[in-house]
C-alpha cells in the first residue's frame, strides 16, 4: 500500500468541546438513527481509548510500526469529513462509491459518510475491473471517493461514467480534478472550530445507509441495501451475542468486518497483510500484531486460521491474550478448529455465526459444542451444525423452489429434520437489492405482518434441539437419478480421509439425471510434513470405498484431483462450484 495512504490525513483537529448531541442511535426514543452517532457516544465515554492502529511497515527493531488513533481522533476526523464533504454536496442520500484500501482514511471516510447521511457504495475489488464497471453502473454513485488507482481505473475504463459529479481523491490528485480528501477535512475542520457540537445528519431507522455488494461468489455480485436500523440491530446482535466490552482489542483481517469495532468501543488493529488474499497471511505478523497489542478478539475467515494453525500449531507458538475467534464466509472444518485451540487458553473459544450480507447474523456455535458433538455427525454426513438462531430472528425451512414466492405462507414450511432453503425475519434482515428487482424477487418473500423473509439461498434442517444444520448452496445441489444430493454432507465424507485437504461435489450431464463427480484437492504434505505423492488410482480406489460406507454417497464412483479449488475473493473459503462444474464436463464422459 502507498505510504502516502496513511499520512494523507493532516493531525487530527481536537474533538468538538459539546457532546450533547450525540446520543447512542439505540437509546434514541424516536425514529431517528444514524450508525456514526455509536462513534461519538464511544469517543465521549473513552476518548483517550485507542481506537485504530494501522500498520505502517517495518520498524528499526525489526517489528512493524503502527500509526494509532485514539477515540476522539477518529471521531473529530470523522466529523470534519462530514462537514466537509457536506459542503461539497455530498450529503444525505448521496450514493458514494468508496474505493479505498483498509486504512485510517477508510475510517474516517466510511464514518464520516455515514454522519453526513450520505450513502457509501462498497465493492470488493477482486471481482474484477468487468464486474466492477458493472456494480458501478447500477449502483449509478453521484460521486467518486478513492486512491489515485481507482481514479485512474475509473477514468481510463469509464466506470460509473454517466452518474459521477463530484471526486474527491485520498492521496494526490493527479489528472481527474476534483477535490483533495486533506482539502475537504481541512475545510471541515474548520467549520467543526466554529459548531457547538459534533455533526450527525439526521437519518431515520428505515433509510438507506449504504449498499453493500456482495462478493459473487455463486453469481453475479448484487448491491445489497442496508438501512441505518440494519447496522444498529447488528451491532447490538454481535455485542449480545457474543459479550463484547468496550475497551477489547480486535484484530479484524476482513475490512468491513473492522468497520463495528467503534460502534462497539472496541480498538481495531489492523494487520500487515493484502485482506485479498486472507490465505496468503504471514502467519508472523498475525502473532506479532496479536502480541503487541495484547488482542482479545480476532476475525478471519477459514482460510486465514488454516494458514495460521497450519504454521503456528507446530511450533508451539501461543497466543493466550485471545479469548474469543470469530470466524465466518464459510464452515470452519473441525480440523483446523483442533489446530487452533492449540494457540489459545483454555478458556477462549472459536465461534462461528451463520449468515449473510443481505442477513447477518442467523445463527451461531462455539467450538466447545463442535468438537464435543457435532464434529462427529458432520463427518457422517449430516451436515455442518452452525447452531441455534439468534434472539429475534425467526427461522423456518420450506421446501426448495427455484422460483419467486410471491407471498409468506405456514404451507411452505417441511417437517423439522427435513432438508430444505433456510430462510429469516428479523431486525437484521435486509429487504432488497440495489436495481436488480428480479433478484429481490428470487430471494424476498413479502410477509403478510410487513417486511421479508429472505431466502439465504442456502439448503438445511432443523433438528430436534431447535440446532440449523447447514448442507450448502440451493444452486449447488446435483439432481442426480438416485435422488438429490447436496454438497456438504457429501464432501465432509471424503474430507475424512488424510490425503484430502477438501473436496468439491458437482454434477455433469443433463438436468435430472447428472452423474455426480467429487474433485479432490490433495493434501501437500503427509504425516511426516513431505510431499505428498500419492498415486491418483489408487487414492480414487480407497474414497469409492469410503462412498459405499453411506447411503449418500454410494453413487459416487468418478473423482478427479486438482492442486487447488478455485475459491471465492473475499474470505478465500468458499468453493466456486459452478468453475469446476464445467471444467468436470470437459473431462468426465
Amino acid at each position: 500500500m502507498p505510504s502516502d495512504l496513511a499520512t494523507d490525513l493532516p493531525a487530527p483537529p481536537q474533538p468538538p468541546a459539546s457532546r450533547s448531541g450525540s446520543a447512542s442511535p439505540v437509546e434514541r426514543a424516536d425514529d431517528v438513527v444514524n450508525i456514526a452517532a455509536a462513534l461519538s457516544t464511544m469517543a465521549q465515554r473513552q476518548p483517550d481509548a485507542l481506537a485504530l492502529a494501522y500498520p505502517l511497515g517495518s520498524g528499526r527493531g525489526g517489528g512493524t510500526r503502527y500509526q494509532e488513533v485514539s477515540y476522539a481522533e477518529l471521531d473529530a476526523m470523522s466529523d470534519a469529513i462530514a462537514r466537509g464533504l457536506t459542503e461539497l454536496g455530498i450529503g444525505k442520500g448521496v450514493r458514494t462509491a468508496l474505493m479505498v484500501k483498509p486504512s485510517v482514511p477508510f475510517f474516517a471516510l466510511t464514518f464520516g459518510l455515514f454522519r453526513a447521511g450520505a450513502v457509501p457504495v462498497m465493492i470488493d475489488p477482486g471481482i474484477g475491473t468487468r464486474q466492477l464497471k458493472i456494480c458501478l453502473g447500477e449502483a449509478a454513485p453521484e460521486a467518486f471517493i478513492g486512491i489515485p488507482a481507482a481514479h485512474a481505473a475509473r477514468a481510463l475504463l469509464g466506470w460509473a461514467k454517466g452518474s459521477v459529479q463530484t471526486l474527491v481523491t485520498v492521496g494526490p490528485r493527479w489528472f481527474w480534478g476534483g477535490h483533495r480528501l486533506r482539502d475537504v477535512q481541512a475545510r471541515g475542520a474548520a467549520l467543526a472550530a466554529e459548531a457547538s457540537g459534533p455533526f450527525v445528519a439526521d437519518t431515520r431507522r428505515g433509510e438507506l445507509a449504504a449498499i453493500l455488494f456482495t462478493s459473487g461468489s455463486t453469481g453475479a455480485p448484487k448491491g445489497v441495501c442496508y438501512t441505518h436500523g440494519t447496522f444498529v440491530s447488528q451491532v447490538e446482535q454481535i455485542r449480545a451475542m457474543y459479550d463484547i466490552q468496550p475497551g477489547e482489542i480486535d484484530l479484524p483481517t476482513f475490512p468491513l468486518f473492522a468497520l463495528f469495532d467503534p460502534a462497539l468501543g472496541m480498538t481495531t488493529i489492523i494487520p500487515d497483510m493484502d485482506a485479498r488474499h486472507p490465505a496468503k497471511a504471514d502467519p508472523q505478523k498475525i502473532l506479532s500484531a496479536i502480541r503487541q497489542y495484547g488482542c482479545t478478539n480476532m476475525f478471519g475467515s477459514p482460510a486465514l486460521l488454516e494458514t495460521l494453525s497450519r504454521w503456528a500449531a507446530p511450533r508451539g507458538e501461543q497466543i493466550p491474550t485471545i479469548k474469543r475467534v470469530i470466524s465466518a464466509g464459510a464452515p470452519v472444518p473441525a480440523t483446523v478448529m483442533r489446530r487452533m485451540h492449540k494457540l489459545l487458553g483454555d478458556d477462549a473459544e472459536i465461534v462461528t455465526p451463520y449468515g449473510a450480507t443481505e442477513s447477518l447474523p442467523v445463527a451461531s456455535i462455539g467450538s466447545h459444542e463442535v468438537l464435543t458433538e457435532t464434529a462427529a455427525q458432520t463427518d457422517r454426513g449430516a451436515g455442518v451444525c452452525v447452531g441455534r438462531p439468534v434472539p429475534g430472528i425467526a427461522l423456518s425451512i420450506i421446501g426448495i423452489d427455484d422460483g419467486p414466492i410471491a407471498a409468506w405462507r405456514d404451507e411452505l414450511l417441511v417437517p423439522q429434520g427435513e432438508i430444505g432453503e433456510i430462510c429469516v425475519r428479523g431486525p437484521q434482515v435486509t429487504e432488497r437489492y440495489h436495481g436488480r428487482d428480479e433478484a429481490t424477487k428470487l430471494a424476498k418473500i413479502p410477509h403478510p405482518e410487513g417486511g421479508v423473509v429472505h431466502r439465504m439461498g442456502d439448503v438445511g434442517y432443523l433438528d430436534e434441539r431447535g440446532r440449523l444444520w447447514f448442507c450448502g448452496r440451493k444452486k449447488h445441489r446435483v439432481e442426480t437419478k438416485y435422488g438429490t444430493m447436496f454438497t456438504v454432507p457429501t464432501e465432509a465424507v471424503f474430507n475424512t480421509h488424510p490425503d484430502v485437504r477438501r473436496s468439491a461435489l458437482v454434477g455433469v450431464g443433463p438436468e435430472g439425471a447428472k452423474k455426480p463427480v467429487v474433485i479432490v484437492e490433495i493434501e501437500k504434505l503427509d504425516h511426516r510434513g513431505l510431499p505428498n505423492e500419492r498415486d491418483e488410482n489408487e487414492l480414487a480406489s480407497e474414497l469409492r470405498a469410503l462412498a459405499v460406507q453411506h447411503d449418500h454417497t454410494r453413487n459416487v464412483v468418478v473423482f478427479r484431483f486438482v492442486p487447488a479449488l478455485p475459491v471465492d475473493i473475499r474470505h478465500n473459503a468458499k468453493i466456486r462450484r459452478e468453475e469446476l462444474a464445467v471444467w468436470a464436463s470437459t473431462r468426465v464422459a
